[in-house]
């Protein structure tokens, strides 16, 4: 009996092995092909990929991360936080709007009416601030396609705003002569709104189911007629492991793992779709995915599919050249070979040998009527310095501007604009169309323990000061930024000339004439404080070498 036991035991583990082996959601590419072309839907295939030149001149882009759940003013996940009882956005919403068993999500979409979006006038804005390429997004994990799309009925054409969003942000790019990108964030949404398929615990709706399951049938005599809720909301499935008391459970599930409630066939060929009709329709330079490497892995093959459909299509538009952009987050070193790092809210603390880029923003990702309030935005200086760091490891910084439910800016974000713009009016010479040197740093922050961790946000943990200095170059010529406001002589141990290879032939200041006086020692390189300094922000020396 023992023997047979232990046999039975085998046979079941070798079914459960090949059930997890065959796990795999095979996406349906029926109805949008994949182009034929150098790159396969394999790891492999997509290692090929190299990151354009012009990428890695570009360094600054600006981010529109806006959406529907910018309408409330009420800070980030908005369409999750609004269901989890108790909460800050929840309370507002209660307050604001009413129950969210009576006016869900849904309903705030219908709200958004972008009355006051103008894109050619902030792109005019972001361009002559110095972005080098422009993004917006096409979807957020609240899963309102923002154009008009093929695949998804509750889209901004249809409802909300009843507008191509992204149609206006593109056209407002290309009148600008930018590179546009799009970021796509849809996948989450079968886990995300999770919280939607809750009720009040107490309280006179104690039970009261919120909207999230709610039908088609449900909606005859509303303003969403004829709408499908569970093609937004998705929830017409088990909830996953602690999701329905744990507003935090998601974010240890975003791979899909640790008791994640894993979507259908249906759900991921209707992201797939979706995502493959934004492409054909667009023809992004740059794709911005809000996912571990890529959309729906390792649970489905939809985001190895689009990755080589967007390769291959983008050659097609540049007789057999590769010009795109593709970035995956939380990386391993083989899938940093397959497309571009995005560091979120962060940055490594060292040099990387292939192109990468820091995604963050001034405020919170959608826009905070609170921090505008309290003035919390991160000022310009913040902004300039970590770009200089940025640049110094091989990096490009895309920041985001919150945009505000009607589609403007405010005033105190357009204060920050003018001063990344002032400064780059003196100093992008220093920043664009550089490379890193064999040395990016020296000073407290570099000595200090800044290292990236799980999900990266190391951000704001290490400071800048005078003392700390950042290095670049451009041909034969160095340039050494001070990440703060000048009070002394600049001391750079970079340059010391014990060996005689670091011989210097002039040294400038840029946004000055002054004729400074320097002297190099075996130790470092003396910079005489200049009588004036351009900028309290960060003063960059430009440095020339002696050739040969």
């Amino acid at each position: 009996m023992k023997k047979r036991w232990i046999s039975f035991i085998g046979v079941l583990l070798v079914l459960c092995m090949h059930a997890q082996e065959n796990k795999l959601i095979t996406v349906n590419t029926k109805n949008e092909p994949i182009a034929q072309g150098k790159f396969e839907p394999t790891w492999e295939s997509l290692s090929q990929y190299e990151v354009p030149e012009w990428f890695s001149n570009a360094k600054f882009g600006i981010w529109a991360h806006w959406g529907p759940q910018c309408q409330p003013e009420m800070g980030d996940w908005y369409g999750r936080g609004m269901y989890n009882e108790g909460s800050w956005q929840y309370n507002y919403h209660v307050k604001k709007y009413g129950h969210p068993s009576k006016f869900g999500f849904k309903d705030v979409i219908n709200e958004w009416k972008a009355e006051n979006w103008d894109p050619e006038k902030l792109v005019v804005l972001y361009k002559r601030v110095g972005a080098q390429y422009f993004f917006a997004m096409a979807n957020h994990h609240d899963n309102l396609d923002l154009w008009d799309s093929k695949y998804q009925t509750w889209n901004s054409t249809r409802v909300g705003p009843a507008k191509d969003i992204v149609a206006g942000w593109a056209k407002a790019a290309k009148e600008q002569g930018l590179p546009f990108g799009l970021s796509v964030h849809s996948t989450h949404a079968w886990t995300w709104f999770e919280t939607a398929q809750r009720a009040d615990t107490i309280g006179p709706l104690k039970g009261v189911p919120y909207d999230g399951k709610l039908r088609k049938a449900d909606g005859i005599g509303t303003w969403w007629e004829g709408l499908d809720p569970q093609e937004l909301y998705a929830q017409n499935h088990a909830l996953s492991k602690n999701s329905e008391t744990d507003i935090t459970a998601l974010w240890g599930q975003w791979n899909w793992d640790n008791g994640a409630s894993i979507p259908d066939q249906k759900y991921c060929d209707n992201f797939y779709n979706r995502t493959m009709d934004l492409i054909n329709l667009y023809h992004p330079d740059l794709i911005y995915f809000d996912d571990t490497a890529l959309p729906l892995y390792p649970i489905s093959d939809a985001g190895l599919k689009i990755a080589a459909h967007y390769y291959n299509t983008n050659m097609a538009a540049h007789n057999g050249k590769l010009e795109a952009v593709l970035f995956g987050k939380v990386l391993t070193d083989e899938q940093k070979k397959c497309m571009v790092w995005d560091v979120e809210r962060g940055a490594p603390d060292k040099p990387q040998p292939d192109a990468w880029q820091t995604c963050t923003c001034i405020g919170d990702w959608h826009y905070n009527r609170g921090i505008y309030e309290s003035g919390t935005y991160k000022s310009a200086a913040t902004v300039i310095r970590m770009l200089v760091d940025i640049v110094s490891k091989n990096g490009n910084l895309l920041l985001n501007i919150p945009v505000r439910g009607d589609g403007s800016i405010d005033d105190k974000e357009v204060a920050i604009l003018e001063g990344i713009a002032a400064w780059m009016d003196v100093n992008k010479e220093s920043i664009f169309d550089t490379r890193p040197w064999t040395i990016y740093g020296e000073g407290p922050s570099v000595d200090a323990v800044n290292a990236l961790n799980g999900p990266v946000f190391n951000e704001g943990k290490v400071g800048f000061t005078e003392k700390d200095i950042r290095y670049n170059q451009k041909g034969n010529v160095l340039y050494a930024t001070v990440m703060g406001q000048i009070t002394e002589d600049v001391l750079l141990k970079a340059f010391a000339d014990a060996s005689g290879e670091m011989k210097i032939e002039k040294i400038e200041l840029l946004g000055s004439d002054e004729k400074l006086t320097w002297n190099q020692h075996d130790e470092s390189l003396v910079i005489k404080k200049p009588k004036l300094v351009p900028n309290t922000i960060a003063a960059v020396f430009k440095i020339y070498r002696a050739k040969g």
